[in-house]
């Protein structure tokens, strides 16, 4: 049913990411590709300014990847683009990447140049600025534009989301990118002279597909905000007069949401709010609905297969799940231990997928391949469920499980509990190691009003079981974020230990 949905929905005819991109514009030449707090491009433009940066690139061996260091902004479209008309691959790093990271990172991807805004030491690069974008009076001829590129090439090499170690190396192909897109779209769908409002970096699969691919099915116009400050999101979604708010984790919805502001706005275009990248509290969903009028739809992705599962007007929404899988994806729940035995509705083990828009292998990385990539499946190292009703809840990582006494402490119990108190705000419990009970669980959590420690775990130890409820409370002004902006549990952890 699902795959025939997409068959009569919205099948793209178009094989590869730049072909998307060359329909928009034949069609839509003078249509507003994107604009940012300074400037404002066509689709006409862009493909002038890509074609531009692209002959720089012309003598470079096909065979090494190109490197794009660039943070959201007309100039890594422009980028990404490019890299794709001169027919080399596309390797998209994340902008915040600390120098030794970077530095490692490169070292192994092997790029022939690096494109950035910035010098890049120990290696070639190319430094584009916003000269390389142009509004061009003399219009180009885009029925003569040709794509060479195959559904086979590349079409963007990006990273997984480790927190520890070197990120894996994951080539997407044009092929599994349409598939990507094909679905998106059937989770979320769009119209036509859709506005989209981009928070996630353009470097992580969700920001990829809601920031640069999915757009150019209608010839949507994008909005790139210089930064991601609540009041500006607020002020972009009403002037704007955004439909589609790429808001992502949980942690975006509830900045937003902790704008006293917000609740006065008025946003009559806005309709399409999806969700990601981190399993939603039943109190953001409640919220945003009070305040908005609207619902979270929320999905579930990652860097190797996205979307996996979406909630949808279709297929139906439950609040608190990550809803029911994508057309042609096969979701199955296996035991913890060994991976093997497939549970039964309601209970929780690991996560493991299949369809046709997942990752073939981690680059050069067959050790890591073989441990994620068992009998066809991507074993996720999420823990979940599915109901009786076929929805996905998602409740934690594999890794994050906390082990007290020999019973398993998922995280999210805790701290759905910990926020449905009308006094915290945000919530994230974390493992420590204890001599006496093997872990213990520790809470961090960001208030709205002053509260004692001890009515938080007073509260607790009425609602929770005697060994779920955490050995202590650490209030903080604010729970720290990676640049994907979900709770970065390893910089807590790290807290514990100085």
């Amino acid at each position: 049913m699902n795959e025939n949905f997409i068959n009569n929905f919205w099948k793209i005819n178009d094989k590869t990411i730049l072909g998307l991109l060359f329909s928009a514009a034949k069609e839509n030449p003078q249509k507003i590709y994107c604009k940012t707090h300074n400037e404002t491009i066509t689709y006409s433009d862009l493909i002038q300014s890509a074609l531009s940066v692209s002959l720089d690139l012309n003598n470079l061996p096909k065979d090494q990847p190109v490197a794009i260091l660039l943070p959201n902004s007309a100039l890594f479209l422009i980028a990404y683009f490019a890299v794709l008309i001169s027919g080399r691959s596309p390797a998209l790093l994340n902008y915040l990447l600390p120098e030794t990271g970077l530095q490692k990172m490169l070292s192994k991807l092997n790029p022939s140049i690096v494109i950035s805004n910035k010098e890049v030491i120990n290696f070639k690069n190319i430094i584009i600025n916003k000269d390389r974008v142009k509004t061009h009076t003399e219009e180009i001829n885009l029925k003569k534009l040709i794509d060479h590129t195959s559904e086979n090439d590349t079409a963007a090499i990006m990273f997984s989301g480790g927190t520890t170690g070197l990120p894996k190396q994951i080539n997407h192909t044009n092929k599994c990118l349409i598939k990507m897109v094909e679905r998106m779209e059937w989770g979320w769908p769009t119209k036509n002279d859709e506005k989209w409002l981009l928070v996630a970096p353009f470097t992580h699969i969700y920001g990829f597909l809601t920031g640069v691919t999915n757009p150019l099915l209608r010839a949507g116009e994008i909005i790139i905000p210089e930064t991601f400050r609540p009041d500006i999101i607020i002020n972009l979604l009403v002037d704007e007069k955004i439909s589609i708010f790429g808001g992502g984790p949980p942690a975006i919805y509830q900045a937003l949401l902790s704008d006293p502001d917000l609740e006065a706005k008025k946003m009559p275009y806005l309709r399409v709010c999806p969700g990601g990248g981190a399993p939603f509290p039943l109190n953001v969903h409640e919220n945003w609905k009070r305040v908005t009028g609207l619902t979270i739809h929320e999905g579930y992705g990652m860097t190797e297969i996205a979307p996996i599962s979406v909630n949808t007007e279709k297929e139906g929404v439950k609040l608190g799940s990550a809803g029911k899988p994508a057309p042609d994806t096969i979701i199955q729940i296996v035991d913890i231990e060994k991976g093997e035995n497939i549970l039964s509705s309601g209970e929780l083990g690991e996560i493991r997928i299949k369809g046709p828009h997942m990752m073939t292998e981690y680059d050069g990385n067959p050790e890591e391949t073989a441990l994620t990539i068992k009998n066809g499946f991507i074993h996720t190292g999420d823990i979940g469920l599915i109901d009786n009703e076929g929805f996905l809840r998602i409740t934690d990582r594999k890794k994050d499980v906390i082990f007290v006494k020999g019973f398993n402490v998922f995280p999210r119990e805790v701290e759905e509990e910990l926020l449905s108190h009308s006094s915290i705000s945000g919530a994230c419990v974390v493992g420590k190691q204890d001599d006496r009970s093997g872990e213990t669980p520790i809470a961090f959590v960001t208030v709205r009003r002053h509260i004692e420690v001890s009515e938080i775990k007073d509260y607790c130890d009425k609602t929770l079981l005697p060994y779920k409820v955490p050995s202590e409370f650490i209030i903080l002004d604010q729970l720290p974020l990676t640049p994907a902006k979900k709770v970065d549990r390893m910089a807590l952890i790290s807290k514990l230990s100085t």
